[in-house]
């Protein structure tokens, strides 16, 4: 069965609707409150598959991310093994490394002068060369890191976000470990630094609006379709269900009156909307929508982005948007972990059209594999040679027992 449903009960009863008639240039309706409906969660394996194919991938990305934050990009082996339960590794380092060839090199060294040697960890001369690559894939990419960044800081209320934030979120939008050093004075035009990075708070400040880059996914799409058609579009979100999915009749009326009221961009000023109001409602998901597309993997954990609710105004209950509004994105409960995923995004397990920062994922991959057909022929050399030793000592065995017979007669 394709998809296993659940009953979740989604209250919106915060949303306060003005239930007077709500004119558009086509259509007069109403806009009724669904505090009373329920919403079904179904669980969309293809989706799902999407995350468990990219599992192996992050566990690696992770490993290498906490030996390079260490001081010389080192740590001793031990040190790494006590950190399993918050990188979620649930093997012994030693056998992940076994596991992963090719990522790390094994030394000894002393923790302390006159201590014993013990052994350390570093980044393999492949390793080092992908991190090369890295640096080259970015420095080609540059200006759309930047016109990220600017995003993120165009959507939020003030124009400044907490440097913790971003420096938490950088891999989901792509962001360079080093984008506080190596983009922020150099876009001083952009960006400015506020406050220490490390030694206390410290925020990044929009300094200047490009209205080039205040132009949400939705506006760009809607743009290029007026342009080819000869038409003017109107923004909207495409909103389709997966093939199992129905919606009962109060949801899809209202659905199709949401959906009907105007797109509001996310980098719109929203200041004098009530939080409460459903237009209100309309702009969260389109700055969930432009979240998800300018993430590299069109999908992003729940906890991450509830940690910019203050931010982007989201409410309280912002994670039932995404149960809601279930032709637009899909929750995924994969690992634990509330995912929130674009449907448009993909086709099946697939991303349709790849962030160009994608390429940095390919290539660590390309290094991954390599080491694991490197283990898998070593592994089927020892079989051989098992079988090998196995035969010889059957031969021996053999040869010793027509001995023992010969000299018996």
């Amino acid at each position: 069965m394709l998809f296993k449903s659940q009953t979740i009960s989604s209250s919106i009863s915060y949303l306060k609707f003005d239930f007077d008639s709500f004119l558009n240039p086509k259509f007069t309706f109403q806009i009724k409150p669904i505090s009373s409906l329920k919403v079904i969660w179904r669980k969309d394996q293809k989706l799902d598959q999407a995350i468990e194919n990219d599992k192996r991938y992050k566990l690696c990305a992770r490993v290498v991310k906490e030996v390079l934050n260490e001081p010389g990009q080192a740590i001793p082996l031990r040190y790494l093994d006590k950190r399993r339960e918050r990188l979620r590794l649930n093997v012994k380092v030693k056998t992940f490394i076994n596991n992963n060839p090719g990522l790390f090199d094994t030394y000894y060294d002393r923790i302390r002068p006159k201590s014993e040697r013990v052994p350390f960890l570093r980044p393999s001369d492949k390793l080092r060369n992908f991190l090369e690559e890295e640096k080259r894939i970015y420095s080609e990419n540059e200006e759309l890191v930047v016109s990220k960044l600017c995003k993120l800081l165009m959507m939020s209320r003030y124009k400044v976000i907490s440097v913790d934030k971003l420096v938490h979120v950088k891999r989901e939008f792509g962001l360079p470990n080093d984008f506080l050093v190596s983009l922020v004075p150099k876009y001083s035009n952009y960006f400015r630094l506020t406050g220490s990075p490390g030694e206390g708070q410290s925020f990044l400040e929009l300094v200047e609006w490009n209205p080039e880059f205040a132009k949400s996914v939705i506006e760009q799409r809607a743009e290029e379709e007026s342009r080819l058609t000869g038409i003017r579009v109107r923004p909207n979100f495409n909103y389709k269900l997966p093939a199992g999915f129905f919606l009962r009749k109060e949801m899809r009326e209202w659905v199709r009156d949401w959906l009907e009221l105007d797109y509001i961009s996310p980098y719109e000023d929203v200041s004098h909307l009530d939080q409460a109001s459903r237009e209100m409602e309309k702009r969260m998901v389109g700055v969930f929508h432009e979240l998800l597309s300018l993430s590299l993997f069109k999908r992003v954990p729940a906890p991450i982005l509830g940690k910019f609710t203050d931010d982007y105004r989201f409410s309280n209950a912002f994670s039932s948007v995404f149960t809601r509004h279930s032709g637009i994105f899909y929750m995924s409960l994969k690992g634990g972990i509330k995912t929130a995923v674009l449907r448009e995004a993909y086709k099946d397990d697939q991303l349709i059209d790849k962030d160009p920062l994608l390429e940095t994922k390919d290539k660590f991959v390309e290094l991954l594999e390599e080491g694991w057909q490197e283990r898998a022929e070593l592994l089927r050399l020892r079989r051989e040679q098992v079988k090998k030793d196995m035969e010889m000592m059957a031969m021996r065995n053999e040869g010793l027992n027509d001995l023992s017979c010969d000299e018996e007669l």
